[in-house]
């Protein structure tokens, strides 16, 4: 019998006036099959997401977004509960020295965390559980092909793709002092016009660039997409070889850009990204395969609301 869904949505599970008064009476909030759930454990679950929010958030905003996140913290420990109870029903077991294990793993990496503290031994108990039962029932059973790995290289081709190379000439005008950039805008105007009459561009940069590269006819070389300022990327992403930007404004000053080669979009091949795919696919398969087998789950079991 699934009351989940229609049940857990027309709930509002408790006000924040409730919330931060003094005593609050202990009492059942839901029941999950066989389990039940208490006002204390989804205070105790709530809590740094409480507080979070309450630093963040006033008024209405504050009462909302804390009715959103009771919601949210009472969804998550129903479902964790419906997770543990398969687990036991397909006799996952978790030792004591796994659980040891990875406690000191969970030190190592920062966490604190006292095992013979049995609240947090049974913390450390039920995520190990959990990712048993989730590799057992969800992900051993997906499977990633060749054709998956084509498919998704083909509809995220751009998630694959080099930047694009130019090589690239610029003159650049700088202010003479901080509070003269319209005397350095007036000479690049000038410099543009000269451009526009046909003047060279390699004689204009010896001429009038202030740039280090004035002195090679005002060569960059090559240089890749991100490595430039997003000023200068905007305005030369639709110049084809031979196109001359407007004057563009930047920190250090004022460019004129002219793109003497570009190379095309790259794509990395299929061979070199086939494992990175692979992990890709397999998540992506496994999370839905996961939301389903959660599905089901509710969709077998008895779970009440009691608020």
């Amino acid at each position: 019998m699934a009351l989940f869904c229609a049940t857990v949505a027309a709930v509002l599970l408790f006000l924040p006036g409730a919330v931060s008064s003094a005593k609050v009476e202990d009492r059942i909030v839901a029941v999950v099959n066989s389990d039940l759930i208490m006002l204390s454990d989804v205070k105790h679950e709530l809590e740094p997401e409480r507080e979070r929010i309450k630093q963040q958030h006033r008024g209405e905003e504050l009462a909302e977004r804390l009715k959103t996140a009771e919601y949210i913290a009472l969804t998550k420990m129903i479902e964790r509960r419906l997770q543990l109870q398969e687990a036991k029903a397909r006799g996952v077991d978790v030792s004591d020295q796994e659980v040891k294990q990875a406690a000191e793993q969970m030190k190592r990496q920062g966490e604190k965390i006292d095992v013979s503290d049995p609240l947090s031994a049974r913390n450390v108990r039920d995520q190990l559980t959990l990712l048993k039962v989730v590799d057992r029932e969800v992900r051993s059973g997906v499977m990633v092909g060749e054709a998956d790995m084509k498919r998704y290289y083909q509809e995220h081709r751009d998630r694959f793709a080099l930047p694009e190379e130019y090589i690239l000439s610029q003159i650049l005008l700088q202010p003479k002092s901080a509070d003269n950039s319209a005397e350095a805008l007036a000479r690049a105007r000038r410099v543009l016009a000269e451009l526009k009459q046909g003047e060279k561009f390699e004689d204009l940069a010896l001429r009038y660039s202030d740039g280090p590269n004035a002195s090679r006819g005002g060569q960059l070389g090559l240089v890749r997409q991100g490595e430039l300022l997003p000023a200068i990327e905007r305005a030369i992403a639709s110049l084809v070889p031979g196109g001359i930007s407007d004057i563009i404004e930047s920190p250090e000053g004022f460019h004129i850009v002219r793109v003497e080669e570009k190379q095309p979009k790259q794509y990395r091949p299929f061979d070199g990204v086939k494992f990175e795919i692979q992990g890709l696919v397999f998540q992506q398969k496994s999370e839905d395969v996961f939301q389903a087998w959660l599905v089901d789950l509710k969709n077998k079991a008895f779970i009440e609301i009691k608020f």
